[in-house]
Formats: structure tokens, C-alpha cells, sequence
């Protein structure tokens, strides 16, 4: 008779934050590196939404409560405008990291109407980068007990899910939109100008 061992439980802490810190550290953070304020800004399409110095978009709506705005509609046109760099990474840092580090974590306020948006590449790279390692932060001091929780009335419609369902969600908008971010780098080096 073989003798079998129980199989060891699994450390979900672990799994979910080892899987977006692998991705941002080996793939999204490296590939952003040299990212300029030419490629950041770059219009891909005529009408991409963009982040655009206060006065100069013509979207109907522009939030931002700084210098420089975001584009968007409500509710989204269709087919949704392509959107820039510029933009992509606003989403990441205020609507996917942002607004979570805030209402789960006691973080600065994230709202699209009254951020403070980058107009280059280096200070939306530092706010990234400050978003991101706010979310990672928070998340671990969830630990096991934590995750398993109900997001709460911040999410809105998550509200009732788990905090676990909610870090996968935003593992798949990093992962996504970094995916799409590198995509649009490739594009403006290969661009026909």
C-alpha cells in the first residue's frame, strides 16, 4: 500500500498578487521604459482619445481638474474612438488602481472628472508607479481572511464579490491594457510618418 499525502492547501495571497507583480515586473514595467512624451501623446487614428492640454479637446466631456484633460464621452460612442497612450495609462492609474487604492486603502482620491492628469510620459510613469505599488501594498495586508470579504459599496456593482474576485479583475485590466500599451509602442515605431 502507498502511503499518500494530503495535498498542501494554497497560499492564494500568493498566487493572485505572484501573477500581476510577475507581469508588471518582467513584462508591462520593463517595456515602458523610454517611453516619450512623442509616443506617449501620439494619436494612432484620427479622433483617438487622448490626454490634451486644458481648452484643446473636443470631446464632450474632459475631465481633469489640472493643466491637461482626459477625453470621453457618456454614454461611449460606438464604436469606442481608439485611445492613445496617454489615455490608456490614465485609465490604469486612476479608474483600474487609482479609485481601488482610495476606497479599499485610505489612498489619495481617483476620480476621472478631478484628477490631475500627466502631460508627459515621465510624470504619468510616476504616477503608474505609485498607483501600482499602492494596490500591491493594500492587497497584502489583506491576506487569506481579507480576500475572502465582500468588496463593499465602494465597487458598486462588485460590492458583493470578494476582495479574491476583485484583485483577479484588476490582475486582468493591468495585464490588458498593459498588453494594449505595448501594442501601441510597437505601432509608433513601425509608423509610416
Amino acid at each position: 500500500m502507498t502511503e499518500t499525502t494530503a495535498p498542501q492547501p494554497i497560499d492564494w495571497p500568493r498566487v493572485l498578487l505572484e501573477q500581476v507583480d510577475w507581469h508588471w515586473t518582467h513584462q508591462l514595467r520593463p517595456r515602458l521604459t523610454g517611453l516619450t512624451d512623442e509616443e506617449y501623446l501620439w494619436e494612432p487614428t484620427p479622433g483617438a482619445w487622448n490626454v490634451h492640454p486644458r481648452g484643446e479637446s473636443e470631446t464632450a466631456i474632459q475631465g481633469g481638474s489640472g493643466a491637461f484633460t482626459i477625453d470621453f464621452a457618456y454614454p461611449e460612442p460606438v464604436p469606442p474612438p481608439v485611445t492613445t497612450i496617454a489615455w490608456r495609462l490614465a485609465h490604469l492609474i486612476v479608474g483600474v488602481l487609482g479609485a481601488r487604492v482610495h476606497s479599499h486603502f485610505g489612498g489619495p482620491e481617483a476620480d476621472y472628472l478631478t484628477f490631475d492628469y500627466a502631460g508627459g510620459a515621465d510624470e504619468a510613469l510616476a504616477q503608474l508607479d505609485a498607483a501600482f505599488a499602492g494596490w500591491i501594498e493594500g492587497v497584502r495586508s489583506w491576506g487569506l481572511a481579507g480576500l475572502a470579504e465582500p468588496c463593499g459599496p465602494a465597487e458598486g456593482p462588485w460590492g458583493e464579490h470578494s476582495r479574491a474576485e476583485l484583485v483577479a479583475h484588476i490582475n486582468r485590466e493591468v495585464i490588458h491594457h498593459g498588453a494594449e500599451i505595448a501594442l501601441l509602442r510597437d505601432l509608433f515605431t513601425h509608423r509610416n510618418d
